[in-house]
């Protein structure tokens, strides 16, 4: 009877520690999943904004008043930036 009980204990506290092993797995597997799809957002998103805008200065002998200061524009992304 003693023989029987120790087979038996052996054979559940197996099982156990494999249910066990293989929840960790698919819950390991799962954060993977989540974290992959994550980096791939993250990295679409960075391709989907738009490129800034560059401005260019006309020449210096072209400007309206002596002495004048060209204005700079340029667009950071969130809109229009005027400098003048």
């Amino acid at each position: 009877m003693q023989r029987i009980r120790s087979i038996v204990f052996t054979v559940l506290a197996t099982l156990i520690a494999g249910a066990t092993f293989l929840f960790a797995a698919s819950v390991g597997l799962a954060i993977a999943g989540i974290v992959a799809v994550l980096m791939l957002g993250s990295m679409l998103a960075g391709k989907l904004q738009p490129a800034p805008v560059r401005a260019r200065a006309r020449a210096r002998n072209n400007r309206t008043a002596p002495g004048q200061r060209e204005p700079r524009i340029w667009n950071d992304g969130r809109g229009t930036i005027i400098d003048l």
